[in-house]
C-alpha cells in the first residue's frame, strides 16, 4: 500500500510538471533546460562591425556593392564630389541598397579645405547640396580627410586648425568618425590583399565595436579582393554589421575642439 501511494504521488508530480510546461514553460523543469544556441548568440550581439569606404564613388564601387549585396551587409560610404553619370548612378545604388552616405568633403583638397574653418564648412556644404540634389540625402555624419588629428592640415591652416574645425562642425550638428581598425590599404598605392586581411584581423582583436577604414578608389583593387575574406572572418568572430549614424558608436582621434 505504501508503494502504491508513492507511485500515485510521483505520477501527480509528473502531471504538474507537464502542465506547467504547457502553459508557458516557466516551471522548474523549464528552468533546468540548457541554454539554446540562439540564447548564446544574443550574448555576443554587442559585437558590431562598421565597414566604411572613403573617397568614392570609383570604378571599384560597383564591385564593392555586389559583394555587400551578396552577403546581405550594409556599409557606410564617405564620398566626395564626383559628378560623372557613373558616379551619380553609384550614389543612387548606395542609397537604394540601404547603405549610408557620409560627407568626406566635396574637393578632398587638403590645401583648400584646411585653409580655414570657413573654407572647410563651405566644402562640406557644397557636397551636401550636391548629394541632396542627386539622391535626396543630406548627411549629418562626416569623416575628415586624413582623420581628425591629421598634421597635413597644419600646412594650410596652422597647428590648431583641426581643433577649430572640429569644434565648429560639431556645434553645427555633425558627428564625425575616425576609425579603430585600419585595413592599411592606404599604406601603398595598391596594398597586397594578404596585408589588408591580416591588418583587419590583428587590429580588430579584442574589440567589441570596430570602425573599419577601407578605400573606394580605382587603384584599390586589392581592397575589393580582400573584402569577402574580411567579411567572413568578422562573421566567424561573432560580429554583426551595421551602418554609422549620428547616434552610433564613434571613435575619434581628436575630441571636438581639443588640440
Amino acid at each position: 500500500m505504501k508503494y502504491l501511494i508513492y507511485g500515485i504521488i510521483a505520477a501527480l508530480f509528473m502531471m504538474i510538471c507537464v502542465f506547467t510546461l504547457q502553459i508557458g514553460g516557466k516551471g522548474v523543469a523549464a528552468v533546468l533546460l540548457p541554454p539554446s544556441s540562439a540564447a548564446a548568440a544574443v550574448t555576443s550581439s554587442d559585437k558590431i562591425a562598421y565597414l566604411t569606404f572613403d573617397d568614392g564613388p570609383s570604378q571599384s564601387t560597383s564591385r564593392i556593392l555586389d559583394i555587400l549585396q551578396k552577403d546581405g551587409i550594409k556599409a557606410t560610404f564617405f564620398v566626395t564630389g564626383k559628378t560623372s553619370d557613373y558616379s551619380k548612378q553609384m550614389l543612387h545604388r548606395i542609397v537604394d541598397e540601404g547603405h549610408t552616405l557620409g560627407n568626406h568633403t566635396y574637393s578632398h583638397d587638403y590645401k583648400r579645405i584646411y585653409a580655414s574653418v570657413g573654407a572647410f564648412k563651405a566644402d562640406v556644404d557644397r557636397l551636401n547640396r550636391f548629394l541632396e540634389e542627386t539622391v535626396g540625402v543630406r548627411p549629418n555624419i562626416l569623416r575628415y580627410p586624413g582623420g581628425s588629428n591629421n598634421h597635413l592640415s597644419w600646412r594650410s591652416g596652422g597647428r590648431h586648425i583641426m581643433s577649430a574645425i572640429t569644434r565648429e562642425m560639431s556645434s553645427l550638428g555633425y558627428q564625425y568618425f575616425d576609425w579603430n581598425v585600419s585595413s592599411t590599404d592606404a599604406a601603398a598605392v595598391t596594398q597586397s590583399k594578404e596585408a589588408i586581411v591580416e591588418s583587419v584581423k590583428s587590429n580588430s582583436s579584442g574589440k567589441k565595436q570596430i570602425i573599419v577604414l577601407m578605400h573606394d578608389m580605382d587603384v584599390k583593387t586589392t581592397t575589393v579582393e580582400a573584402l569577402p575574406e574580411i567579411i567572413s572572418y568578422l562573421q566567424h568572430s561573432g560580429y554583426h554589421f551595421d551602418v554609422l549614424g549620428k547616434d552610433s558608436y564613434t571613435f575619434q582621434f581628436l575630441r571636438p575642439g581639443k588640440s
